[in-house]
């Protein structure tokens, strides 16, 4: 009776209680859900679009993710768990790969050209102020969206003595400490949008360096439902009026500034980012202004190399402004 007992409950093989202290055996759930974070980090495009647009979801705030490692981390080391250590290599290594470079970017060298994008907001009830914010960085180029009639005077008042040069299509406007030529419209109305929509321009500046286009765009906005998931369809066509534009740009330099409601890893703005040179990866999130959790205000070129971003100080609108220092 003895030896059955102790064969049942207290013996050393065999026994729940004996696989249960293998370090090998313990957190296999947190090494699965490391794994798979490192999956989706390493291969976002094999997450579909449809339903819902869950792909340009997660790749919208794709760089989030890799606070999953810290609480892997922390699991291991409680639950003693060698597999979910051994895990936690892969999902590190997925997080650097893209984003490492953006913890260890310092002061880069070498640059022509300042520019700054900012969506001011309609509900800017500062613009003066916001003026001054942006002129701080002593930038050459400004590009503002969702400017109003009403505060536009301001911005004008406010930017003409270092900006003689400045251009206005709609909601959006180029200052510039260079003249400015061949300014037009930039058609980026998605189909079904009434003929006030007016969000893009572009225009041609004499800099030092040479000539450059330079775009100025706000793609329609995307909002977020639990039944519908992200709504970017708009977007989606938008961007894609801008690449097509960008393709037909005869100057070989181009410079986009924007508000595109979307960062440079969704694949909904991939007609723009297969045509231009984003920003290298770096943390200057923009938006929302109060806790930023993504860059969706841009600075990309081609034929030229943004060589760091930033983003400035708060103003009175619910964006960050974004710097950045290109080289021609």
């Amino acid at each position: 009776m003895d030896g059955d007992m102790l064969g049942k409950g207290g013996g050393t093989t065999g026994t729940p209680v004996a696989r249960g202290r293998s370090p090998w055996r313990r957190g296999r759930v947190t090494a699965a859900l490391a794994v798979v974070t490192a999956a989706l980090l390493a291969f976002p495009g094999a997450v579909p679009n449809t339903p819902g647009r869950l792909g340009s979801l997660l790749e919208t705030f794709l760089p989030w993710l890799g606070l999953a490692a810290p609480v892997v981390l922390v699991a291991a080391l409680v639950r003693r768990s060698a597999t979910a250590l051994v895990a936690l290599v892969p999902l590190t290594v997925a997080w650097l790969v893209p984003f490492g470079g953006a913890l260890t970017a310092g002061d880069v060298p070498g640059h022509d050209l300042t520019v700054v994008q900012h969506n001011v907001s309609d509900e800017n009830r500062d613009p003066e102020g916001t003026a001054r914010t942006l002129m701080e960085a002593a930038p050459q180029l400004i590009a503002l969206q969702e400017l109003t009639p009403a505060a536009l005077p301001a911005y004008r008042a406010a930017l003409a003595s270092r900006y003689p040069h400045h251009a206005v299509h709609g909601t959006v406007g180029l200052w510039s400490a260079y003249p400015l030529r061949d300014v037009r419209p930039l058609d980026i109305r998605p189909p079904g949008f009434g003929t006030d929509w007016n969000r893009g321009l572009r225009a041609t500046a004499v800099t030092p360096s040479g000539e450059a286009a330079v775009l100025v765009a706000h793609l329609p906005s995307v909002r977020l439902g639990l039944s519908t998931g992200l709504g970017s369809a708009a977007r989606d066509r938008s961007a894609a009026m801008l690449g097509r534009a960008i393709a037909a740009e005869p100057l070989g330099t181009v410079i986009l500034l924007g508000d595109l409601n979307g960062t440079v890893q969704d694949r909904g703005l991939a007609p723009v980012t297969g045509a231009l040179r984003p920003a290298p990866e770096d943390f200057a999130l923009s938006w929302p202004a109060a806790f930023p959790l993504a860059r969706i205000d841009q600075v990309m070129a081609r034929s030229a190399t943004v060589v760091d971003i930033r983003p400035l100080p708060r103003t009175g609108s619910d964006h960050l402004p974004v710097a950045a220092r290109l080289r021609m």
